[in-house]
């Protein structure tokens, strides 16, 4: 058993430095384009739409006048909820597809 072999000729270890610098990039560029991916979930038919980024964001909320009931706030709080939850479906949907390569690597 030879101790002085190592972990081969430094060419390899240079080899896995170039693919790990590659891999970050790579992780690098998916987060940027999670963080300016635009994503909008709706609820009632569009009645309450709800606008965020990719990495959760918030952007926006709209809420189409007829969606006001002052005898039913309990309905309109529902319908925002939901809003919600579809966009983040979709974000959850984005990070995955972009994020997909890197496994568990991801942030997010």
């Amino acid at each position: 058993m030879g101790y002085g072999r190592g972990f081969g000729g430094g060419g390899n270890m240079q080899q896995l430095m170039k693919q790990a610098q590659q891999m970050q990039r790579k992780l690098q560029e998916a987060q940027e384009q999670i963080a300016e991916t635009e994503v909008t979930g709706s609820a009632a038919g569009g009645m309450v739409e709800f606008t965020m980024m990719a990495d959760k964001t918030p952007v926006s909320i709209s809420i189409k006048p007829e969606a006001v009931d002052p005898d039913d706030v309990e309905m309109l709080e529902d319908m925002i909820l939901a809003a919600i939850n579809d966009a983040n479906a979709q974000a959850d949907k984005v990070q995955k597809d972009l994020m997909g390569p890197f496994g568990n690597a991801g942030l997010f």
